[in-house]
């Protein structure tokens, strides 16, 4: 971004439109001014399509001008004032909220509309953003998160007098995103309906990625068969799996990293993977089926039995994550030819949770072993169908009409 100039208040420009026969953008529009301190002139320009864009840049920049706000301030882009002025915009904020905010900022705002103007962001343009992201699958808290480090970034915009009003305070995107999402209604809608069908997935995945590397289609099984989320199976160390008890304990998990603020501004690269605590920030324990327990031991075995080696890793080693197992797997592509266009990575975790409930594991117990916070998510994975209704029906009569009668448990 070019030096700001401190203009007094008021400075005139003086401003042309050129013409540029033979280019795609054809209207080169200029403004000059003079410091009347040092008397040095300056000048700032850009192209546009059309004149009349050409003519509204003008328009705009002599509206700033007005206010002292020197004509390359006002025509920077938003990542670069994002960059500048990223401190100021979190001031107030933890930690724990920064961090999530700054991904956000570097995984989904800058690629979608960093390379704008501020000034030329309008809600139409934060409006297709956040459709894209929700297109692409982000959750509901990411997309929370990359608004509102948005909104806060413009709404600094509109404290230094860049914009006269906050284009990404939107509002609906919640509606669109619940009809994006089946997750939200029914998370049973979303899960493979048997041990086959895992199974299948899993081949096929395998099949698809290069050199055939077993360890996708390992990491996928034991992701729905343990009800975890690819995180917490990326996280996974040796030491974490008890196989006398056969107990996975879930300490950690593995999540991209945000830039940190340094000197006010923003890194430019993330800090890649890191591991931190679980979702609820408690360790939890899941049990490892009988159909687990060969592969675990396998793995166990190719990670030479180090306690503090990785259950899970892509074929370079690296640590796994849900873009990696996708984009290796060529996961979109396989899971539409086997019919389930809708599964995710993340329906691995509802498959299991699922499976679980369907085998009678009681609710407080499902609830330890999903993490979830809130017992209602838990619930999710209950809706009863007809048999189980049925079944409800016969208990209640045997109890009603047995031969001792109904009668009240003591607790």
């Amino acid at each position: 971004m070019a030096e700001a100039l401190d203009l007094p208040l008021g400075i005139s420009l003086s401003a042309d439109i050129e013409p540029r026969k033979g280019a795609v953008q054809a209207h080169r529009a200029r403004v000059r001014w003079f410091d009347p301190v040092t008397k040095k002139r300056f000048s700032k320009s850009e192209t546009f399509e059309t004149r009349a864009d050409a003519e509204d840049w003008v328009k705009r920049t002599r509206k700033l001008a007005g206010y002292g706000i020197d004509p390359n301030t006002a025509t920077t882009s938003l990542s670069a004032y994002g960059e500048a002025n990223m401190k100021l915009a979190l001031r107030g904020l933890e930690g724990k909220t920064t961090d999530p905010y700054l991904a956000g900022w570097r995984k989904r705002v800058m690629p979608t509309l960093g390379h704008l103007p501020i000034t030329m962001i309008t809600n139409g343009a934060v409006d297709r953003a956040v459709h894209a992201w929700i297109s692409d699958d982000c959750s509901r808290s990411t997309v929370k998160n990359s608004l509102a480090v948005l909104v806060r970034v413009m709404e600094q915009a509109v404290r230094d007098g860049l914009i006269d009003r906050n284009p990404a305070r939107i509002s609906g995107w919640q509606r669109e995103y619940k009809l994006a999402e089946d997750e939200l209604d029914d998370p049973r809608l979303l899960a493979l309906p048997d041990w086959a069908a895992l199974t299948a997935l899993s081949e096929a995945l395998v099949a698809r990625s290069a050199d055939r590397y077993q360890g996708w289609g390992d990491a996928v099984i034991f992701e729905a068969c343990t009800a975890a989320r690819i995180g917490e199976v990326s996280g996974c160390l040796v030491r974490d799996i008890n196989t006398e008890d056969w107990i996975w304990t879930v300490r950690r998990q593995t999540t991209p990293s945000p830039g940190e603020l340094e000197a006010g501004r923003t890194t430019a690269s993330g800090g890649g993977l890191v591991d931190k605590n679980t979702k609820g920030r408690r360790a939890r324990q899941v049990p490892l089926i009988d159909a687990l327990r060969d592969m675990v031991q396998r793995r166990i075995g190719l990670a030479g039995g180090n306690p503090d080696a990785r259950l899970f890793t892509g074929p370079r080693g690296g640590r796994i994550t849900t873009a990696t197992l996708r984009d290796a797997t060529n996961w979109d592509e396989v899971v539409t030819k086997l019919g389930y266009e809708q599964l995710k990575r993340h329906s691995l975790r509802h498959t299991g949770l699922t499976w679980m409930a369907d085998a009678g594991v009681p609710v407080h117990v499902l609830r330890k072993i999903a993490g979830h916070a809130d017992l209602s998510t838990t619930q999710g994975y209950l809706h009863p169908d007809r048999q189980s209704v049925a079944g409800a029906g016969e208990l209640l009569s045997k109890h009603l009409w047995s031969q001792n009668g109904p009668k009240l448990r003591v607790v």
